[in-house]
């Protein structure tokens, strides 16, 4: 596990962080949905680099 991966599943959760916590300020479902989209990519893009699809 890389330096990179580690960096990209810590940002993901930090995002999902912020969507938790914006959901439950009642902020705008349009910052919510943007937030959580980052977020999923991040994570997904940090699993794949662990699994070594991306070389």
């Amino acid at each position: 596990m890389t330096g990179l991966n580690t960096i990209l599943i810590v940002v993901g959760l930090f995002l999902a962080g912020g969507v938790y916590s914006f959901a439950k300020q009642g902020m705008p479902k349009g910052v919510i949905v943007l937030l959580s989209i980052g977020s999923v990519m991040c994570l997904v893009a940090g699993i794949l680099r662990i699994q070594g699809l991306w070389d």
